[in-house]
């Protein structure tokens, strides 16, 4: 499934699109999927049949939330289908699928993070336009994350990364569990040195020993140890992880 900023949801099987080399270029997903010029994908779900998932779980910049059961997209036409019902100026950017009791994190540009129970939210259809998940303090402030916690352990944190390069891990039992649709808590101290959040993740104790990678908005990528960024307290600003040149940021961010 591809779900789109519009908040459209289009479907293919995977063996249509075609296997290829690391280095090949591959296709225009026009040529699988009918989707408009102005419409960009922003997440991409897989799952099988028997897949033990019941729902999907959106989440829009403007920090609205929505969970559907999965059984409601069984028939995605070529065309798509709506998958969420958009505010003016809102975009879709985040869909996950949940079991059903599962706990949800969504993380802000200044800072803020909100951690509430997936069952907080009542399933909708697919039109509807769901309800708010986080509610912003400043009319710029925008939703950069949305992860879900399917089964919490003593060891799992919350990895959060900001523009100018500075990022902390801190552990995830610091975030209490809330109701949705308040303010949050404080995930990281935003300052003009550590620039806005860019995004958040919950990693898991197995991936500690794992790698960090980072891009940047002109290209540069580095790779670093998950482990060597700290481990800190919500209302810290965290250390540098990359130096980011004069009018480059950090873009985006992944655990290898």
């Amino acid at each position: 499934m591809f779900f789109t900023n519009t908040g459209k949801v289009f479907q293919t099987k995977a063996y249509e699109i075609p296997e290829s080399s690391r280095t090949a270029r591959g296709q225009a997903i026009v040529n699988f999927l009918q989707m408009s010029q102005e419409e960009k994908i922003t997440a991409l779900i897989s799952f099988a049949d028997n897949s033990e998932y019941k729902y999907l779980f959106m989440a829009t910049r403007n920090g609205t939330i929505k969970k559907t059961k999965i059984e409601d997209f069984a028939n995605v036409r070529r065309s798509g289908l709506i998958a969420i019902g958009l505010e003016k100026e809102d975009v879709l950017s985040w869909v996950s699928t949940t079991t059903g009791s599962d706990d949800i994190v969504m993380t802000t540009a200044d800072g803020q993070s909100i951690r509430f129970k997936e069952s907080d939210v009542r399933p909708m259809g697919r039109n509807a336009s769901g309800v708010r998940g986080i509610k912003l303090k400043d009319a710029k402030d925008v939703v950069v994350a949305m992860d879900v916690i399917a089964k919490e352990s003593k060891d799992m944190e919350l990895l959060v990364l900001s523009a100018n390069g500075y990022g902390k891990r801190t552990l995830l039992k610091q975030f209490k569990v809330q109701k949705r649709g308040g303010s949050g808590m404080k995930a990281m101290k935003v300052t003009p040195k550590t620039g806005n959040l860019v995004g958040a993740l919950v990693t898991h104790e197995e991936s500690i020993e794992n790698d960090l990678i980072l891009t940047s908005i002109k290209g540069t990528i580095i790779r670093i140890p998950l482990k060597s960024v700290p481990l800190l307290g919500r209302v810290t600003q965290g250390v540098r992880v990359m130096k980011p040149t004069a009018g480059d940021g950090v873009a985006a961010f992944t655990i290898l």
